[in-house]
């Protein structure tokens, strides 16, 4: 059977806390959650895959993929294969086995199960990523404890962590959580007892099928911070042990991210036996009792940027007025597809003559002014501050005018990007993952990916740079 083999995770670094609801409506719905993370303006579910898939890989010494699955309830598009994206940011080969899951918090247990049934190939590794970001009415239960997160993992026959039972149960609870068609906001009927009948029965309904006498964390779908210890008793596990592998009073519900978090959270704290608990409305279970050795795992969850309720809305778009009309550099996505090998993969290109390296690989070289054909190079991701600015209210081009209007001042700089042979690359780039004027000349940088700007529906993702670690 396919193991774990390494594990990523990743939460935007901005909260905000139970109190800034509190203080703007006068309660919180969201019980046990302390507070909740929030994505930046250029943040989504795809670049949140990409940030946790990046650590697994890393952590895993960065294989080659040949099985690639996405997860998530809240991605950018309804309709698209967005695997595509994912893995052209990740530079998974063309030929790699593609999957989509989604419709359902159920999504990632869903994901990882088809990616252990799948098996191994020889050509490469699997890799199961689920990331989330939902959101519901501003003074609904379902935003109150809406958080985001991202969490990946790497899939190999020799990894030290093996899911060694595995089970789903289903029984029909209609109308317990549901986002309708053309929707962006989850919605509930808010009937408790029957939301908590249909939660417990139904995990109950998986958990039981397994068989196990005690286990070290638990890992349980987390809407709020109160309902997975509630749930403890019906699984025959113990509050403690839910602690142990949940992160809904940190991070709020992650949706289909929720638990492949706490099971990362799990592996990260050395629990040897795990037991991960998924639900999705409708309403279906999947259980899994995981059995780990020491696993490579890299986490970034931590957050330590407080925003308020203000900046909450403007970073959700409630209080933005949306792009302007006309203007903007239009550029075509044909046009755009051509450059996703330097926006995506930072491939650059060394000409023959001079031995410069040039980025974007095209045209005279900038060292010798010579018309030549480029060797391709790819950039390591990081590199070094020569020029940075910030764009103020009302300075930012058009088509960056909507971003603005929810983060605030950004800046952009001129970085010289590394080559693999210690020579570089100077491109221009949008500084993200930092406060405006926090980067000087000669700090250290690294790429993330993230979106550049939305035309005609289609989203543009690219390379942005932030502080090194």
């Amino acid at each position: 059977m396919t193991n774990i083999a390494a594990v990523g995770a990743y939460a935007p670094r901005f909260r905000i806390s139970a109190d800034e609801f509190r203080e703007a409506w006068g309660r919180f719905h969201a019980a046990g959650v302390d507070e909740k993370a929030v994505p930046d303006s250029d943040e989504d579910a795809l670049t949140m895959a990409f940030e946790a898939a990046t650590r697994a890989l890393d952590a895993a010494e960065n294989p080659e993929v040949a099985f690639l699955a996405f997860a998530s309830t809240t991605p950018p598009l309804a309709e698209e294969d967005l695997t595509a994206r994912l893995g052209g940011m990740l530079g998974v080969p063309s030929d790699a086995t593609r999957h989509v899951f989604t419709g359902s918090t159920r999504a990632g247990t869903r994901a990882l199960a088809a990616g252990l049934a799948a098996g191994s190939r020889n050509d490469g590794v699997g890799l199961v990523v689920a990331a989330d970001c939902p959101r519901g009415d501003p003074d609904s239960a379902e935003d109150h404890a809406a958080g985001a997160g991202a969490a990946a993992f790497v899939l190999a026959d020799d990894g030290p962590a093996s899911v060694v039972q595995r089970a789903e149960y289903v029984s029909e609870f209609p109308g317990t959580r549901f986002r309708r068609t053309g929707g962006e906001n989850v919605e509930g009927l808010g009937v408790t007892g029957y939301d908590r009948r249909a939660f417990t029965e139904t995990l109950a309904g998986a958990v039981e099928q397994l068989e196990f006498e005690d286990v070290d964390a638990v890992a349980v779908q987390a809407p709020d911070g109160k309902l997975p210890y509630r749930a403890a008793g019906a699984l025959g596990v113990g509050v403690d042990e839910v602690r142990a592998g949940t992160l809904v009073h940190e991070l709020g519900d992650a949706g289909a991210a929720s638990v492949p978090l706490g099971l990362a959270k799990a592996l990260s704290e050395d629990h040897e036996r795990i037991l991960a608990a998924s639900f999705g409305s409708g309403a279906g279970a999947d259980a899994l009792l995981v059995e780990a050795g020491e696993v490579p795992v890299s986490l970034a969850l931590d957050g330590d940027d407080a925003i308020s309720y203000a900046e909450y809305l403007r970073k959700r778009g409630e209080l933005t007025s949306g792009p302007p009309s006309g203007g903007g550099a239009y550029v075509s996505v044909p046009s755009w597809r051509r450059t996703l090998d330097q926006r995506h993969r930072l491939l650059a290109g060394r000409c023959s003559n001079c031995g410069a390296l040039n980025f974007p690989p095209e045209g005279a070289c900038s060292g010798c002014k010579s018309m030549v054909e480029y060797e391709e190079v790819r950039l390591t991701g990081e590199g070094t501050v020569e020029a940075a600015t910030t764009i103020s209210q009302g300075g930012a081009p058009p088509e960056f005018a909507e971003q603005q209007a929810q983060s605030g001042d950004f800046d952009v700089a001129i970085v010289a990007l590394d080559g693999p042979d210690g020579d570089s690359a100077s491109a221009p780039a949008q500084v993200t993952g930092t406060d405006p004027k926090s980067l000087e000349i000669g700090d250290r940088v690294a790429t993330t990916m993230r979106r550049i700007y939305t035309q005609e529906g289609v989203t543009r993702y690219g390379f942005k740079i932030r502080p090194s670690g």
